[in-house]
């Protein structure tokens, strides 16, 4: 396992070579949180007063791949609020679990102590036609599941249940969620917020889905499903765009 304090020094000396200028920047990602493997990239979020940032970079310095989010105060403000928006909070937890590697002015600081307080606040709660979306995915997909025509047909479907259902579980328990090996630690994290077992069912039931027998899968959407206003098919309409259609008179 990669070594944390020979990591903030490779990423300390990397944003010096690369980003003289810099403001501020943060070393977040697994090394920092504790979930390091010896295929841990280091990710390095970089302040810049202006171009050429925004902008994400993949490289390597020292044997290791780094990954980049390079940013502008304002841009760095958009992606934390469009990711805390969505309830996957990638940037935020970037520099909100943090190792601060530069800070010139005291932006370091700051920006670290707002993602921090972001996170600590919870994603917003899902409701309206966010929430039957969910519903009616994960409704639909336990159709698929039910009724596909053979066993590859009916593991795709079931993994992609599992996917759909967990962020629904996530969402409707006013918790953050996430993608592939984040849904693990997000259903962990919920589990010991709330005394649960989400984890291990969720595990267990891809498990068995891959033997090729389904019915974890199934009961834990059906139970995810449950907690959140049950199946939805019958009756969900979501409003589309026509880009074509004329504005109403009077709406220039």
């Amino acid at each position: 396992m990669p070594e944390v304090g020979g990591a903030v020094d490779d990423a300390r000396a990397l944003v010096a070579q690369w980003f003289p200028e810099a403001r501020a920047a943060w070393l977040g990602g697994s090394v920092v949180l504790g979930s390091a493997t010896p295929g841990s990239d280091l990710d390095v979020t970089v302040l810049l007063p202006g171009p050429p940032a925004p902008y994400r970079d993949s490289r390597r310095y020292r044997g290791w791949p780094v990954e980049l989010f390079v940013h502008t105060d304002t841009s760095l403000g958009h992606y934390v609020r469009r990711d805390v928006d969505s309830g996957r909070p990638t940037m935020a937890r970037l520099v909100g679990r943090s190792v601060v590697l530069v800070d010139t002015d005291g932006t370091g600081a700051q920006w670290q102590q707002t993602a921090q307080q972001l996170l600590a606040a919870g994603p917003p709660r899902l409701t309206g036609d966010d929430l039957a979306t969910l519903r009616y995915a994960v409704t639909d997909l336990l159709d698929d599941v039910t009724h596909a025509h053979d066993g590859h047909e009916r593991l795709v479907s079931a993994v992609l249940l599992a996917d759909e259902a967990a962020r629904l579980l996530l969402h409707g328990a006013g918790h953050w969620w996430g993608r592939g090996k984040w849904v693990v630690r997000e259903l962990a994290d919920l589990d010991e917020r709330d005394g649960s077992s989400w984890r291990v069912r969720h595990e267990q039931a891809l498990v068995t889905a891959a033997a090729g027998d389904v019915s974890l899968v199934l009961a834990f959407a059906d139970d995810v499903l449950a907690r959140n206003g049950g199946p939805l098919f019958e009756g969900h309409r979501l409003s589309g765009t026509d880009p074509a259609a004329r504005p109403p008179l009077g709406s220039r």
